[in-house]
């Protein structure tokens, strides 16, 4: 291969988009080609732009060591075990390579009606980390599994191809891989002259224990057959024969099963009434009442070698020799013989040596010339761009579907987007020309098949739950399209308009109670996409709104969203606690739609979202252990009391591990941005990081250990610049956000939580930026139950309750409670472990920490008396009829700037819920004496 552009040009334009692609369209691509530059400018819309991946170098902290563990796996791990499915639905031999099994196997959920999306992600992970290590480990590895899938698009462009292997009698045998759909078709009339008798014989090695895979299957439909299955619902060899369907079966069952791996001779003869069984040479079972003759069938269609007539019965899946057709009985001493190998003579209606090697035809031995010929289940791809690990039938049924059953069609067009997203991420990454010509090929494929489609099929299909979903397609069509400027690459981003969820919300209609969270969110995240290409306000004022209903009203103190994948009514979170919130796409998808929609607007709430997301959900996702077959990431996280996370859903392979590792191979994708004339740096995340600003000619070093420090330090090196430092000032800082420049305070102290502040001087060599930002100990408050269930926080930490108690535990915490509000006193720290407290004889931790603890993110907040300092009044703590208590009104009006200022709001207070009736007089002024004489820390 050609070399292509370097790894730093490549990502600059990289991560303009997704993780990502920002490029505008340009000359179509010749396919394929040897390397593509990519640095197209951003669209127009975005006043601030994201640097690549390779400019910013996480240094030594959280965000480092996580991602060193997910470096590790994917530097380790066969990605030939990803690339078994694609090759074994093609027939391609797999040597040695073992599907990972799960959502990617045959023997997972849904029949593996998912396979081949982990492979995109993995792909996604492998050019992220190439971008931002530059290990050449990782652009051989996209190079191998790149190469692979182009090899497997020219096999499914090609009539299905001979897979020969040793045969029993050291000869030659025709091998089916398990999940290649791939079959021996003879010619018609291959049983004409069979009459009332006939004999079956093969040799036969099965690679899989599969139920009802067929042997041979000769008929029309599901009424008129006989068949040989390997093994009926109890593993044993079955021969059949009927006229009227299952239930007229006429048949013969083996009393053991044929081994897996190994060969067996197996025959059945039929005649005079009687159908016998054999095994190896020997008669195994026989039905002296199977009276229904080859000749009773008629004229069969179909005589099929691997193939059942049940459209749900599998492919058979192994070898198969010397398969003889007689038109008689043989004898016992005649089946030995066939076993042993000593017959001398050939089935007189058609045999079959399969000795051929390539190819897709079968010479007939018999001499009659009956040649077989090799096929596919489902014929063929309707284009030539289609590329998939399962054949195009999924994409065929979602057509005429009117119901969600993922056991039938699961979601196709989202695993051709994870297959899409990562061989345009391998393109950005490496400049591969297979990449992007598999890619464009892809996109040719679905146009060709939704822009024939009428607009109402396409709007049912995108909105039937599970098998319509299609995952981020759009935005990686739109990236596509910035690449390769082919106008019909942006037609097909538009035929995934999901137009009653676009037109509700850019109406500002919330309609997402009921539908499920990550089917949709990546919709909102393609519409802005098509935005930035078209400059239709409409999916601008969607992407909006759709997230101003999400954030915060559906959204968990983590960050995350849903439970059990859906989304319930607006505000409603206490209620909802179990042990499937949060499903880890959600949050992942979220931080997507948050990062483009400031890419747009600069609000600064998509960034305080975006670190409350990050720093807790998808940290805390990501298991702190090393794992050589599995990323370890959770799927769901439970946020009920005492749950415990799983690392390992599913075999490793869900849609969330494979999003976890895209997340944890592109933590500083956020951390800088900068303003679209260069004209300012936007520092979003407080990160251990060097950022390489090439067109100013300037470093900046940003050394901290957040969130176990509460502050940073930024360091400016390079050429003397002039530009503005905007530092985003996060919304839980309300005690102070100090900046000092070379050590003399900036604007003369903190700046307002939830905005940027800006320090705007000609940079020098040397300038160093001083933040600090005290963390305040507070909770926050669930809405549907805002006096109770509450989550705490540590500054940007939620910090969760480590015990194995599966209900809610209860605490206090205004007791301790300083002058500002802060609760940190009612908690005592750990010593040597920054965020790690103690209260009541329980620990907390960070979300953060990736342990198998159980854990406790919410509790119940308990207040019986009231307490000021420590003191105990003994006065019970009244509640309103809407729960809050009395407590709950002094402190509101913290932070306090003395001990006075706090004692005439307490006495305030007391008088005007002595009034309400909520207090005696009596227990009104014990509560003020107690608060007068109480200690506070400021």
């Amino acid at each position: 291969m050609a070399p292509g552009p370097t790894r730093r040009s490549l990502m600059g334009a990289a991560a303009l988009g997704a993780a990502a692609l920002s490029l505008t369209p340009g000359r179509a691509a010749a396919a394929p080609r040897a390397g593509t530059p990519a640095g197209a400018p951003a669209p127009a819309a975005w006043a601030v732009h994201p640097f690549g991946l390779g400019d910013v170098a996480l240094g030594k902290g959280v965000f480092a060591d996580k991602r060193r563990l997910m470096l590790d796996f994917g530097r380790g791990y066969d990605e030939m075990r990803l690339v078994q499915v694609f090759r074994a639905n093609v027939g391609l031999p797999t040597p040695g390579a073992v599907a990972p099994g799960g959502w990617e196997g045959l023997d997972g959920e849904a029949n593996g009606n998912l396979r081949g999306h982990t492979t995109g992600h993995f792909l996604t992970m492998l050019a992220q980390a190439w971008a931002s290590t530059g290990e050449q480990v990782y652009a051989d590895k996209i190079r191998t599994v790149v190469g692979e899938l182009y090899g497997v698009r020219a096999a499914l462009r090609a009539d299905p191809t001979v897979l020969s292997v040793e045969g029993r009698s050291g000869g030659r045998a025709v091998s089916n891989i398990r999940g290649s759909y791939q079959y021996v078709d003879l010619p018609g009339g291959v049983l004409d002259g069979a009459g009332d008798a006939l004999t079956l014989a093969v040799r036969v090695r099965p690679e899989h224990a599969d139920a009802w895979a067929r042997i041979a299957d000769f008929g029309d439909d599901t009424s008129r057959y006989l068949y040989l299955a390997a093994r009926n619902a109890q593993g044993n060899p079955r021969f059949a024969v009927t006229t009227s369907g299952a239930g007229g079966e006429q048949g013969i069952d083996g009393t053991a099963p044929l081994p897996v791996g190994e060969w067996s001779h197996v025959a059945v003869t039929l005649g005079g009434g009687t159908g016998i069984l054999y095994v190896d040479g020997r008669e195994v079972a026989r039905n002296p009442a199977l009276i229904l003759t080859p000749a009773a069938l008629g004229t069969l269609k179909d005589h099929w070698l691997g193939r059942s007539h049940y459209a749900g019965d599998p492919v058979f899946a192994g070898a198969l020799d010397e398969v003889h057709l007689f038109s008689r009985a043989l004898d016992a001493d005649d089946i030995a013989a066939l076993h042993d190998g000593s017959y001398r003579g050939a089935g007189d209606l058609a045999a079959y040596g399969f000795d051929e090697t390539g190819g897709s035809t079968f010479a007939d031995a018999s001499g009659n010339a009956r040649t077989a010929t090799l096929r596919r289940t489902w014929g063929g791809p309707s284009h030539p761009g289609f590329l998939a690990a399962y054949p195009e039938t999924q994409f065929i049924a979602l057509e005429s579907m009117t119901g969600g059953d993922y056991t039938k069609v699961w979601a196709p067009y989202y695993t051709a987007h994870k297959i899409l997203r990562g061989l345009v991420d391998a393109h950005v990454a490496t400049g591969d020309a297979k990449a992007l010509d598999l890619a464009e090929g892809l996109c040719d494929w679905m146009h060709s098949r939704l822009s024939v489609l009428p607009a109402a099929t396409l709007q049912r299909m995108w909105g039937i739950f599970s098998s319509g979903e299609f995952g981020g397609i759009v935005e990686a069509i739109v990236d596509l399209y910035v690449i390769s400027g082919d106008p019909r690459h942006l037609a097909l981003a538009r035929l995934f308009d999901l137009d009653k969820l676009i037109d509700a919300c850019a109406a500002g209609q919330d309609t997402l109670s009921g539908l499920h969270a990550n089917q949709h969110i990546p919709v909102l995240t393609g519409v802005l996409r098509l935005y930035d290409v078209t400059g239709e306000d409409r999916y601008l004022n969607a992407a909006r709104a759709f997230w101003d209903m999400v954030v915060p009203s559906r959204t968990y103190a983590i960050g995350g969203t849903s439970n059990r994948e859906f989304w319930g009514d607006p505000g409603v979170i206490a209620s909802t606690l179990s042990d499937v919130n949060a499903e880890t796409c959600c949050a992942y998808n979220m931080l997507k739609l948050s990062r483009l929609l400031f890419l747009h607007d600069q609000d600064p709430k998509y960034l305080d979202f975006y670190e409350r997301a990050l720093l807790n959900q998808v940290l805390g996702s990501k298991q702190d252990a090393a794992d050589a077959e599995k990323p370890l990431v959770t799927y769901f996280i439970g946020l009920q009391p005492g749950h415990v996370r799983d690392y390992t859903p599913k075999a490793g392979t869900t849609c969330c591990e494979g999003t976890g590792m895209e997340s944890a191979t592109k933590y500083q994708d956020t951390v800088y941005f900068k303003a679209a004339d260069d004209s300012a740096l936007y520092v979003n995340l407080y990160t251990a990081s060097t950022l390489t600003w090439a067109d100013r000619g300037v470093t900046v070093t940003q050394t901290t250990d957040f969130p176990r420090e509460q502050g940073s330090t930024l360091t400016v090196h390079g050429r003397t610049a002039a530009f503005a430092l905007r530092l985003r000032v996060p919304a839980w800082a309300v005690d102070g956000f100090r900046v000092t420049v070379n050590g003399r305070a900036v604007q003369g102290g903190s700046a307002k939580p939830g905005t940027y502040t800006t320090v705007s001087r000609t940079w020098r060599d040397g300038d160093t930026v001083r933040i600090a930002m005290p963390f305040r100990v507070r909770v926050e408050q669930t809405p549907d139950d805002p006096h109770r269930t509450q989550a705490l926080f540590c500054g940007p930490v939620n910090l969760v309750a480590r015990d194995a108690r599966t209900t809610a535990l209860e605490f206090g915490l205004y007791g301790g409670a300083a002058l500002s509000g802060d609760l940190r006193p009612a908690l005592t720290p750990v010593a040597g472990k920054p965020l790690h407290f103690t209260l009541d004889g329980v620990g907390f931790a960070p979300f953060l920490e990736g342990t198998q603890d159980p854990t406790h993110a919410y509790f119940h907040r308990s207040e019986p008396t009231v307490v000021f300092g420590g003191t105990d009044s003994g006065v019970a703590n009244p509640v309103r009829e809407d729960g809050s208590s009395f407590l709950d009104a002094v402190w509101a009006a913290a932070p306090f700037p003395g001990r006075n200022a706090l004692v005439a709001h307490v006495r305030e207070t007391a008088t005007a819920w002595t009034a309400d009736g909520l207090l005696t007089a009596a227990q009104a002024a014990e509560i003020v004496r107690v608060a007068r004489g109480a200690s506070y820390e400021k």
